[in-house]
């Protein structure tokens, strides 16, 4: 059996692969084909979702970029490619739940589609979104208060890769106390980022932070990711924490 060091240089067995049925769903990743930075083909899109399967997982909430330069794509174009990936996944015989919704940048675009009520929802009310990853944006407290005075329930998507953060947690303190949910891009438990996004990671779960992990998976890279990481004494603690709500949706 593999062997680990702990802090204090003495070594003690690797604990088992986390199986990710227990989580049942993924709630961040780009799998609708050709919209994004994800999947490019409807081919690849199968293999990531043949993939997924394999690992436990029986659901997918994909998430496709939304912003207001680059990815656009308003919702007609992210549920017409949904429409087509299942049945794509149907005809090919694979045993995944498949929905979508949308990873929202924090622009105008977003500010305008909140006042709007046209922003597509993970389960009945929450709202994937993210952030810039040079600097906070002023606005981001400001945000959150309109999407949750029009209804809906914020998710920021993994705030562990926000290295503005990563010497002063008190931001992502105050969004807490707003009722704002944290997603773990689950890969950075294992150190896929570097390990300052590790530390961060682990420093969020010992403060029971995190409600939700996506796999944020792009392409099979993330997959075999996916595959490492689930040995880390982090990835079991937060899965044995009781608090996410993965399996929920």
């Amino acid at each position: 059996m593999s062997l680990l060091r702990n802090l204090f240089g003495k070594r003690q067995p690797e604990l088992p692969p986390v199986d990710f049925n227990v989580l049942k769903c993924d709630i961040h990743s780009h799998f609708i084909p050709g919209i994004d930075d994800g999947a490019p083909n409807m081919e690849a899109s199968l293999e990531l979702l043949r993939a997924m399967h394999e690992l436990g997982f029986r659901k997918v909430i994909t998430t496709p970029h939304s912003m207001a330069d680059g990815y656009k794509n308003p919702p007609e174009v992210i549920l017409g490619g949904l429409e087509k990936l299942r049945r794509a996944v149907k005809e090919a015989d694979i045993a995944m739940e498949v929905d979508a919704a949308a990873e929202y940048y924090l622009d105008h675009a977003l500010q305008e589609k909140t006042a709007k009520q046209q922003l597509l929802t993970i389960g009945n009310d929450m709202v994937l979104f993210e952030l810039p990853f040079i600097s906070e944006p002023a606005v981001l407290l400001e945000m959150v208060f309109q999407m949750q005075t029009q209804g809906y329930t914020p998710i920021l998507a993994h705030p562990e890769r926000y290295n503005y953060w990563h010497t002063n947690m008190a931001p992502m303190e105050a969004l807490k106390d707003r009722n704002v949910l944290f997603q773990l891009n689950t890969i950075a438990l294992g150190g896929a980022y570097g390990p300052a996004v590790k530390k961060a990671a682990e420093r969020i779960v010992d403060k029971g932070w995190y409600e939700l992990v996506g796999s944020d998976c792009h392409s099979m890279k993330h997959i075999e990711a996916l595959h490492a990481v689930r040995t880390e004494p982090y990835l079991h603690k937060l899965v044995d924490g009781g608090k996410l709500i993965n399996p929920t949706l």
